[in-house]
């Protein structure tokens, strides 16, 4: 028998605080995370420390946002699916005030095409305010399929859902064109922190970085994406905040960049598939209201500034757990060991210290 009112629970642990800096947010909050892999927490907390150890902190810069949903037409023969793409492009403003008839929130920003055979492959691009907007997303388009089924001749109806969005799959098109929110954060640690506080230096993580995160990612066939564990941060921040915690799929393709300046640490982190939001499916839940506030996340006045301030700490968070990995990973035996450490002995140390 099951209990259809049980819910999971996963642990959950505050840590930080971060110090974040960009076009975005200036704050130092600490952050939700639930995962069941108990040194992440550590691990996080101690690259949190080192962004409020430079005055800037992580700096989040937050490049672009847009929800997309594809759908595709069957037409005549290919040359009718060009001329109906071309038509579409001719009418994007006849498209946005059927778009503004689904909700306040939502904007279409404009789409892209492919056609293969006989089929015409449509990639919507919505702006949906605070919400990370899948269902918005698929009700405009939606309303649009339907419209240019009845408007546009020589084709007719395939599918609401094409796989060209690409929704929960690791694909080339998202990490080219982005889904969700598109966020760069970057840190430059001094050295003296990288060898006192990370226990090596800017070279050697430099150096692992070329060739774990992108020699190795590419021997091994990756899709758009170069890192060491991007979701790992993600999945815990997502589950704490009440996200589509599938997401992680196509948000953990990311690239980190590690530079040594004249003994200074560069890092970088660019997620540009960083699907979050602060309204919507998930938010009701207690703890969810509770760690948004927190976060700041419940105090923005404009549409979408929330869900900004929430995508700009969740890329310092990945960054943290991202430097703190590669730093231990540049030291024989220091990963497991904190593993050991923490996972066997259920100790707080902090992996490095």
């Amino acid at each position: 028998m099951t209990d259809a009112s049980l819910t999971a629970g996963v642990p959950m642990k505050w840590v930080g605080p971060l110090r974040i800096s960009g076009n975005v947010t200036h704050c130092e909050t600490e952050v939700p995370l639930a995962t069941y892999e108990s040194p992440l927490w550590p691990s996080v907390n101690r690259g949190a420390r080192i962004s409020r150890m430079v005055e800037r902190g992580i700096v989040a810069t937050l490049v672009n946002e847009r929800m997309t949903r594809s759908v595709f037409v069957r037409a005549t023969d290919a040359q009718t699916a060009y001329l109906a793409a071309l038509e579409i492009g001719a009418r994007m403003d006849e498209l946005r005030d059927i778009v503004r008839t689904c909700g306040r929130f939502v904007e279409l920003l404009g789409f892209h095409h492919e056609i293969t055979a006989d089929l015409l492959f449509l990639r919507f691009e919505f702006s949906t305010g605070d919400a990370s907007g899948h269902n918005m997303a698929t009700l405009a388009a939606d309303a649009l399929l339907t419209h240019l089924l009845q408007t546009v001749s020589g084709i007719a109806y395939g599918s609401i859902s094409a796989n060209y969005c690409t929704d929960k799959k690791a694909t080339a098109v998202n990490g080219i064109l982005g889904r969700g929110k598109n966020v760069v954060t970057e840190l430059l640690v001094p050295r003296e922190i990288v060898h006192e506080r990370l226990h090596t230096t800017a070279a050697a993580i430099a150096e692992l970085n070329v060739h774990k995160n992108l020699i190795g990612t590419l021997l091994a066939g990756g899709i758009r994406s170069a890192n060491a564990h991007y979701a790992n941060m993600l999945l815990g921040f997502y589950l704490a905040t009440g996200q589509d915690a599938a997401n992680i799929v196509e948000g953990s393709q990311g690239v980190t960049v590690a530079e040594d300046r004249d003994g200074d640490l560069y890092f970088s982190c660019t997620l540009p598939n960083l699907i979050v939001g602060t309204v919507g499916n998930g938010k009701g839940l207690g703890f969810v209201e509770e760690n948004m506030t927190r976060l700041g996340c419940r105090a923005g006045r404009e549409p979408g500034e929330n869900a900004r301030r929430l995508a700009a700490i969740c890329a310092a968070t990945v960054l943290c757990g991202e430097l703190s990995l590669l730093a231990a990973q540049t030291n024989p035996g220091e990963l497991m060991r904190a593993h050991v450490r923490l996972e066997r002995n259920h100790t707080t140390a902090m992996i490095g210290e």
